[in-house]
């Protein structure tokens, strides 16, 4: 008979390249890696259906919060609403006025050093008395001044220089010596002695106070009269009611200075200066 020989296969994985070749990623369910992509799959479509759920979820919980609130007013805040008022004198601690000197000339370039050397002087006389720099403001025009006849219309009569020259004086006891500067040297302008406070910040504080104080006496008296008490300050807001200083009236008119037989008076009365705060409180009554 004839002899049958045998050979073993060699166990190749010529099955497992076939299985794969053309698949996506080189994977397929008989190599055994589609189980990942079944599982990526999985994952995905759970996270997807947590987040339908919460997102459903928001909207029940929006819709139930507007049903509840369908034909219904918003509630009212129940507050109490009260003023204060605080008022501080002060002591009046600077003088303002103005001191100037007006001339006309058809050569303009006269008329400005005729000007400079009256106003020259009245600040070397306050720079002797200590009056600094930083309290003395400068207003200085120069404009073309025209006449007007019948026959020959506007004639120009000259060039008008005005030279306006503030002072804050910080020595009160300066301030008569100062008004006369304006007789001694012939200046025609002198206007709005005026009393203030330098610092009127500080008085509003005080006043403040006073204003917060005030109206919190009051809101703890309506409260016990009401017979409620009062919560958290839902709103606040202030306001300054101070009466007006009236500046005392210096002209060419009533103050001639030497050259009218005049001078600065010898006294001027300082006065003070009130500050007035208003304050408006609105408070919440508690249940």
């Amino acid at each position: 008979m004839p002899s049958i020989s045998s050979s073993k296969m060699p166990i190749t994985d010529a099955p497992k390249k076939e299985c794969c070749a053309g698949k996506i990623g080189g994977c397929c369910s008989a190599c055994g890696c589609g189980d990942f992509v079944k599982k990526l799959l999985i994952t995905f479509v759970g996270v997807l259906l947590v987040y339908l759920i919460f997102f459903v979820g928001s909207l029940v919980r929006n819709n139930v919060k507007k049903y509840n609130y369908i034909g219904k007013a918003d509630r009212m805040e129940s507050t109490i609403l009260v003023n204060g008022v605080g008022r501080i004198s002060g002591n009046n601690d600077i003088a303002m006025t103005t001191i100037g000197y007006s001339n006309v000339d058809k050569d303009v370039s006269k008329a400005q050093v005729d000007n400079k050397k009256v106003m020259d002087q009245i600040m070397v006389d306050l720079k002797k008395m200590g009056v600094a720099d930083k309290d003395l403001q400068t207003n200085y025009t120069v404009y073309p001044e025209y006449e007007y006849s019948a026959d020959k219309g506007n004639v120009l009569k000259g060039y008008r220089v005005s030279n306006q020259l503030t002072i804050k004086i910080r020595n009160l006891s300066k301030v008569t010596e100062i008004l006369g500067l304006a007789g001694k040297y012939g200046a025609t302008e002198i206007s709005g002695l005026t009393f203030t406070v330098d610092d009127p910040e500080n008085l509003k504080a005080q006043a403040r106070a006073k204003a917060v104080s005030d109206a919190k006496v009051k809101a703890a008296y309506l409260a016990e009269s009401l017979g409620v008490s009062l919560g958290r300050i839902v709103s606040y807001n202030e306001y300054e009611n101070s009466p007006y200083d009236y500046p005392m009236a210096l002209s060419k008119m009533n103050y001639m200075g030497a050259e009218g037989g005049g001078g600065a008076p010898e006294a001027v009365a300082t006065g003070s200066k009130d500050v007035v705060m208003n304050v408006n409180v609105t408070y919440e009554i508690l249940p």
